[in-house]
């Protein structure tokens, strides 16, 4: 008897078998029916790269370094990923590319003795007003009373520096300066630090000066008190002062910053072996004019008429003035010889301070590229910004664009085209218009 075949129930049998033979095919070249049906699948659009590729620009890094020659960075998520030569650097498909060829890349600059204002809304113009001329934080030196905002140190306003404090400052009694703690022995001092570091500020300030004897100093006393307090409480001092004398002092008692460097005459070996030993010491140099008549047209535009008028006026020769300048100037230039840790500083509310103030320090002996890394690396060291100061990977995107080079003439940080924060570029004409009331 012959076996009939449905042919129906033959195929849907045989298509199973071809069915199971595909999956250990499958299965042998270590597949999954997932993976292939993936493959199979048209991949989506991918989202836009928010990576920016800057190219073309000399690249300074801020650490003291060979600059990059014909270099490239790129910026993701405000933050700097790589840096290295044109060509060595590479960026995802869709990146945006920036042309920076002949410019000079350099890393923002910190001011670390400032003297602001002491209302919100001044606060927040002096901070803008330093972004203008690429100052990406800064350090308001003592004076700041009451009133001041210090919470605006916790805030990262866009198109703004960052503002930190040395809150009110501490000194002897002195005629109009209330704003400020006035101490008269070594407790009173332990309680004014106390009464500071409730303020959560970042450093103490002390002022160590009898004011072309004016007013009685602190003595060693009660300035060493104020100092043990502080470092009790794991909080840095700093210290106006004139007198040799009293940077040695101040050295003993364990100061951590110099406001100011030596004014009454040349710092001896004496002091330079005492600062040898103390290598995290701090110079915060705050040069005063040199008593020579200065080019200020790089001001024009982005200071008032009468703000440029009232600089001319006192940017004259001045023998008296150069004779301070001088002393202050070997002294910085000796110390910096000796590899003392040295920032920029300006000691007032000039938020182009740091352009004047470079060009003098390069005029004392120190190089272009020292300067630069006092201006830039050792301030933000200072002011213990570990996320900025440099241009490398992982660090904030905070740079500076140049028309010249700042290495062969030190004024060429004045020559600005851009200015970065966070890797968004600071509206430096509405800030200037706003400034100049356009």
């Amino acid at each position: 008897m012959h076996r009939i075949i449905n042919s129906r129930s033959y195929f849907q049998k045989a298509a199973v078998v071809a069915s199971l033979l595909t999956l250990l095919a499958l299965s042998a070249c270590g597949q999954s029916t997932e993976q292939t049906a993936e493959t199979a699948t048209e991949p989506a659009d991918a989202a836009p790269s928010t990576v920016v590729l800057y190219e073309g620009a000399r690249i300074i890094v801020g650490d003291g370094s060979d600059p990059i020659q014909n270099g490239a960075f790129t910026v993701d998520g405000g933050q700097f990923v790589a840096i290295g030569a044109a060509g060595d650097v590479s960026a995802p498909d869709g990146a945006t590319r920036v042309d920076l060829s002949g410019k000079t890349v350099m890393p923002t600059i910190v001011d670390a003795h400032t003297h602001l204002s002491v209302t919100r809304e001044e606060l927040l113009d002096d901070l803008q007003r330093r972004a203008l001329f690429g100052v990406s934080a800064t350090l308001s030196m003592g004076a700041d009373g009451p009133g001041a905002p210090l919470e605006m140190r916790d805030e990262v306003i866009p198109g703004a520096a960052l503002y930190r404090s040395a809150g009110h400052g501490i000194t002897a009694p002195e005629l109009g300066r209330r704003e400020v703690h006035w101490v008269t022995n070594e407790e009173e001092a332990r309680e004014a630090v106390r009464t500071e570091i409730a303020r959560n500020v970042d450093v103490i300030k002390l002022w160590v000066d009898d004011r072309d004897g004016q007013y009685d100093k602190l003595s060693p006393e009660i300035y060493s008190a104020a100092i043990d307090e502080a470092h009790q409480n794991n909080v840095r001092v700093s210290a106006h002062l004139f007198d040799l004398a009293d940077a040695k002092g101040l050295v003993l008692a364990g100061v951590d910053i110099f406001a100011h460097g030596v004014r009454d005459m040349d710092v001896d070996e004496e002091f330079v072996e005492m600062v040898k030993a103390r290598p995290n010491l701090v110079l915060i140099p705050n040069l005063r004019a040199r008593g020579v008549a200065t080019d200020l047209d790089w001001l024009t535009g982005l200071i008032s008429d009468q703000m440029l008028v009232d600089l001319q006026g006192n940017n004259v020769k001045n023998p008296e003035i150069q004779e301070a300048y001088n002393i202050q100037a070997r002294n910085l230039a000796r110390l910096n010889n000796e590899d003392m840790t040295i920032t920029v500083g300006t000691d007032g509310n000039r938020p182009w301070g740091p352009h004047v103030e470079m060009e003098d320090m390069v005029a004392s002996g120190m190089t272009p590229a020292q300067v630069l890394v006092a201006a830039t690396r050792n301030g933000a060291a200072l002011l213990e910004l570990g996320d900025t100061g440099t241009i490398e990977a992982d660090k904030n995107a905070d740079f500076i664009v140049l028309n010249a080079n700042p290495l062969d003439d030190i004024t060429n940080t004045r020559q600005i085209s851009s200015v970065f924060l966070r890797g968004e570029e600071v509206d430096r004409a509405e800030i200037s218009a706003r400034w100049l009331g356009m």
